[in-house]
């Protein structure tokens, strides 16, 4: 297909990390553990918390959700990656490309609102405990799930709805994935319009999230600090230390990735994708069960 003299790509390459066999083979096994792993680890939080009545609290409900948008969101990107681990040419085509960045984008987004409102949680029930069960109450903890999916598939999907991409400046992605921003690179024509509503997504869900974080923590911090028992203060920050490392993990490599970078994608920056593609969903569950003593004696019961 032609488009004037251009001609039209009907499917991408992914580059990857090495064409060599050996290391091909070898990052195959590593990430074939790690989702195996992840798959498990997710599975085993998941379940307990559906499963253990003592767990049916809003902190463990966000938590279940976590661990369900890790188990999609490793799912969304590790498979195709162990596919091209042992495949030659590498090739994907357009629409399950565009399939892959748009469901990449929605469970990315809906877990920046999480972990936000995840901080929130925390901030009601250390600074409010009296009012813990009637802010945080059942209704609003679902009507949070149902906007942050809702909000998110509106904006991850509005921009290819209302102006398709056509693809015609090469066919080749430095990347084990669909980035948006190369994509970008190798459109046709005008794309103006994909960078102002990837900004305007990127404020909401990489910027106004962290910001809202920060706040929750620093009212968090003066109401610690007005704990005049040691063995209170440290309780009170037990619950926030699970939270605020993976919060620490996951904006700190998107923010490295996507806010900079509207000119040009650092191929180096793939390497930093793993952290939140890969690595992350491995380690939320094993940070907040490690940690959780809740959640510990709940899976022992359940063992």
């Amino acid at each position: 297909m032609e488009l004037g003299n251009q001609t039209i790509n009907t499917e991408f390459i992914l580059i990857g990390f090495s064409q060599n066999l050996q290391i091909c083979y070898f990052l195959f096994v590593c990430f074939f553990v790690i989702y195996m792993l992840t798959i498990l680890l997710n599975g085993l939080l998941f379940c307990t918390v559906i499963i253990s009545p003592q767990l049916h609290t809003p902190m463990y409900y966000f938590l279940c959700n976590l661990s369900f948008l890790d188990l999609c969101y490793s799912s969304c990107n590790i498979p195709r990656l162990l596919f091209d681990a042992l495949s030659k040419e590498r090739r994907i085509s357009v629409i399950m490309c565009l399939t892959q960045m748009e469901i990449g984008l929605i469970l990315a987004g809906i877990e920046c609102i999480l972990l936000a409102v995840m901080a929130y949680d925390r901030y009601i029930a250390i600074c409010y405990p009296l009012y813990y069960t009637v802010i945080m109450s059942w209704r609003l903890c679902r009507n949070i799930t149902i906007i942050s999916w809702f909000v998110n598939i509106i904006f991850s999907s509005f921009t290819i709805i209302v102006q398709p991409l056509v693809f015609c400046k090469g066919n080749q992605l430095n990347h084990f994935f669909c980035e948006a921003l190369l994509l970008l690179e190798l459109a046709c024509g005008d794309v103006s319009f994909y960078k102002i509503t990837m900004s305007a997504t990127g404020i909401f869900t990489l910027l106004a999230p962290p910001v809202f974080i920060v706040g929750s923590y620093i009212g968090i911090i003066i109401s610690i600090l007005k704990i005049h028992s040691s063995q209170g203060r440290s309780k009170a920050f037990s619950t926030c230390a699970s939270h605020l490392t993976v919060v620490l993990m996951f904006f700190g490599t998107t923010m490295t990735v996507y806010i900079g970078q509207s000119r040009s994608f650092s191929p180096y920056l793939k390497y930093v994708s793993l952290v939140y593609m890969v690595f992350t969903p491995l380690l939320n569950p094993l940070i907040y069960s490690l940690r959780n003593k809740d959640v510990k004696e709940a899976f022992k019961k359940i063992l």
